[in-house]
């Protein structure tokens, strides 16, 4: 076997060993899963999520996972806890701690502790009768037979577990609390994801020049009014109403067509069935729509009457595309 199939192999076990213990997860989801998670909707606190090592690692993406779906939650680093950290937790706080073995001696130090307070504990561990295990109030099995490292020693598989339960935990959560696209995007305002779920149309028109002659304009005032508004087109109206559409490639057309353009108005060189939008709708579908009919703007309009334009190059520069 060659360098690179060697490779390919390697990395193909890889995928799949972890794809089976994932897989097994499922069998393990119970009623103790059930109970931690209505411990967590229903607590007025928020989660901590601690660990060691690579779980410690896990923890970080669980809480980032759990803030962004509507649940607070705290990372507090297992070994820095017993040096102060500690204080992180509040009374009404729910505590997850994550281990694979349940066993090692920063985890043996910190569940008394916790196990002192008011608070619950729920471990995420492969092993149910461990330390952490035993102590737990709840345990989420996070069970691997084996790792995918070829010495069984790398965190790789667990790790992987550990990550995929976190996120069953965090969506049943969010199932639980009715979380929306827009409760989403309060909680991710920047990026083109937030974008994609809050930015309307409005909000674009709003911001751009807004293109519009009337049908019996002369092509001269056409071409002026498509280069001064600078977004390649213009709208043709008539009490307030949109009835057609001049774009620069209508005037590249006519220029070719005709020798003399004295007497030509904008409804002789105009597009009577302009794709039109509603000024309400979101950014994306405005994409959507674009993209469909293959053009670079669009018309908004609100409640019937001309509100401007959305050209592509606004939705690259909002980061949508």
């Amino acid at each position: 076997m060659n360098i690179r199939d060697k490779i390919i192999s390697s990395a193909k076990q890889t995928i799949r060993s972890e794809a089976e213990a994932i897989t097994h997860l499922a069998t393990l989801i119970d009623e103790d899963f059930a109970e931690a998670t209505e411990l967590i909707y229903r607590s007025k606190g928020r989660v901590i999520v601690t660990g060691i090592g690579k779980s410690a690692i896990i923890a970080t993406k669980i809480v980032a996972t759990m803030n962004s779906t509507g649940t607070p939650a705290i990372f507090m680093h297992a070994a820095d806890a017993i040096h102060g950290d500690l204080g992180t937790i509040l009374d009404d706080d729910v505590v997850i701690c994550i281990s694979k073995s349940g066993n090692t001696p920063e985890i043996k130090v910190l569940v008394p502790l916790i196990k002192n307070g008011p608070n619950k504990l729920i471990a995420i561990t492969s092993n149910k009768e461990s330390f952490l295990g035993q102590q737990a109030d709840h345990i989420l099995h996070a069970y691997v037979e084996k790792e995918a490292c070829p010495n069984n020693l790398a965190p790789t598989t667990s790790t992987t577990a550990q990550l995929v339960i976190g996120d069953a935990l965090a969506i049943a959560l969010l199932d639980l609390k009715g979380f929306s696209s827009k409760d989403f995007a309060k909680y991710h305002p920047g990026g083109s994801l937030g974008k994609k779920l809050y930015l309307r149309v409005s909000d674009i028109t709003g911001s751009n020049l807004k293109p519009q002659v009337g049908a019996d304009a002369p092509v001269k005032d056409v071409i002026v009014e498509i280069s001064e508004k600078m977004l390649g087109v213009t709208a043709v109206i008539e009490d307030q109403q949109v009835i057609g559409i001049v774009t620069d490639g209508d005037i590249r057309r006519m220029l070719s067509k005709h020798d003399n353009i004295n007497g030509l108005t904008a409804k002789d060189i105009m597009s009577s069935t302009p794709k039109l939008i509603d000024n309400d709708a979101m950014a994306v579908d405005a994409l959507d729509m674009l993209e469909e009919h293959d053009i670079s703007q669009l018309l908004a309009v609100d409640h019937g009457k001309y509100a401007g334009v959305v050209h592509l190059h606004n939705l690259i520069k909002e980061g949508i595309i």
